[in-house]
């Protein structure tokens, strides 16, 4: 159970401001309201998380304890790199309606953000990866329906502020975690 609480709340969290809440954003602010493009990045959302978790558990299966919680600090270093990094995203100049490229862009975006990296570090690092990528699941879904609903609005918030300091806690403890793996 705790698998699925931590990927929840790192997935949803993780996901504030991100490009893919973005672009999601900026989407429903410029083609309106339509039912089939929550419903194609929700569930898009939803198996980018869950994928994230369970191939987290496959690899963790892979390795010894001591490389897959040094493979959980990697992945977790890369998700604070990835919130860090500046997102220089411009809205869309002429969005495309088409549902399928939609969700192919976003889940593009999505594999390499730090949201589906610490979903991912979870699955590996906890006994139940199952539980994991159905938190990922659930959180990425709720992430991506709370900027379709935010629109324009969201540009407004300070995500970057918040982004800076989710990635400084996530560098810890990928530090921690390291640390504790060499010196173990």
């Amino acid at each position: 159970m705790s698998a699925l609480l931590f990927a929840l709340v790192a997935a949803f969290a993780l996901s504030i401001g991100a490009r893919d809440q973005l672009l999601i954003a900026d989407l429903r602010a410029r083609l309106g309201p339509s039912p089939g493009l929550i419903a194609t990045v929700v569930a898009v959302a939803a198996a980018t998380g869950a994928l994230a978790g369970w191939a987290g558990g496959r690899f963790a299966a892979l390795l010894s304890v001591n490389t897959a919680q040094m493979f959980v600090a990697l992945a977790l270093l890369l998700a604070a790199v990835e919130l860090a990094w500046p997102n220089r995203g411009k809205p869309p100049a002429e969005p495309t309606r088409s549902l399928f490229a939609i969700g192919v862009a976003l889940a593009l975006r999505q594999l390499t953000d730090a949201a589906r990296f610490v979903v991912f570090a979870i699955g590996a690092a906890l006994a139940f990866p199952q539980m994991a990528a159905l938190g990922g699941a659930l959180g990425g879904a709720a992430a991506i329906a709370t900027g379709y609903v935010l629109g324009e609005r969201l540009r407004l918030l300070p995500h970057r502020a918040v982004r800076l300091g989710l990635a400084a806690i996530i560098f810890i403890g990928a530090i921690i975690i390291g640390f504790s793996v060499r010196l173990a």
